[in-house]
């Protein structure tokens, strides 16, 4: 018992630090990309403070790291309880298909978490709210503007994911001929863990890019003259992809209604 708990601790507390690490990448990525945008739509200021990347830096570390935290746990304590679940599975036989839905059921709430919580880490970042006002008005805008119509075609975290284990593809093999040229009994676990290591270090870089992208949903939701004065085209193509896929959803709901 004593060990269960220990081993349960360690998990909430593995998932929880790499959540808050990640989570405060985004924040800081969030308040670079809304300094961006409006100094670009300042005439007078033609580039950015030069501290902004430290101001960032400090507001996610210090003001706004309790959010963060608080956050995060939700996420890891998730994480924490479908890992649990997959270890009953392997000792429980009678009950598979019970805590086969169990663990979607959970898997589901944890998109849903991450999903929401990603928004609401652009509003800690930009305006200092506290996490749960923070995920409130990001779900409130998004409902209100209908830019959540946007965020359900959007495929670039399929990309990116596409991205990632790509890049752990590539060193993986590329360290592999290397260690099947120098090291051939040992082949298997120099390229699983270079894959590993690169599959880690692109996904960071992930990250920062994922983070731009939320942080521009959310600008133009808030404020769609920012993303104008930053890019005029940018912004009339965003504009009519939110017009079409509007249409295309009042109409849906015609059909739906006249058939009903």
């Amino acid at each position: 018992m004593v060990a269960s708990c220990g081993e349960l601790v360690l998990s909430v507390s593995l998932f929880w630090t790499g959540a808050v690490l990640c989570n405060t990448v985004h924040v800081i990525v969030s308040g670079m990309v809304f300094h961006v945008l409006f100094h670009c739509g300042q005439e007078e200021s033609s580039s950015l403070p030069p501290s902004s990347l430290v101001d960032s830096l400090r507001y996610a570390v210090t003001t706004s790291f309790g959010s963060i935290c608080y956050g995060s746990l939700f996420t890891a304590a998730i994480r924490t309880l479908r890992w649990e679940i997959r270890g009953f599975r392997s000792k429980i036989c009678g009950n598979e298909c019970l805590l086969c839905c169990v663990d979607f059921l959970f898997h589901l709430v944890e998109t849903l978490v991450r999903f929401f919580n990603k928004y609401a880490y652009v509003q800690i970042a930009v305006y200092g709210k506290g996490f749960n006002k923070s995920a409130r008005d990001a779900w409130e805008l998004f409902q209100s503007t209908g830019v959540e119509a946007l965020v359900a075609y959007d495929c670039s975290g399929a990309v990116l994911l596409m991205g990632t284990i790509f890049g752990g593809l590539i060193t993986g093999s590329c360290i592999g001929i290397w260690a099947w040229i120098k090291y051939s009994d040992r082949v298997i676990m120099v390229a699983s863990t270079a894959m590993l290591m690169g599959m880690v270090l692109v996904g960071l870089g992930m990250v920062v890019v994922e983070s731009a992208v939320t942080s521009i949903y959310i600008c133009f939701a808030e404020d769609p003259l920012l993303i104008q004065r930053w890019d005029a085209d940018f912004y009339t193509e965003m504009s009519e992809v939110l017009h079409r896929r509007l249409q295309h959803r009042s109409s849906r709901a015609r059909e739906v209604l006249t058939t009903a």
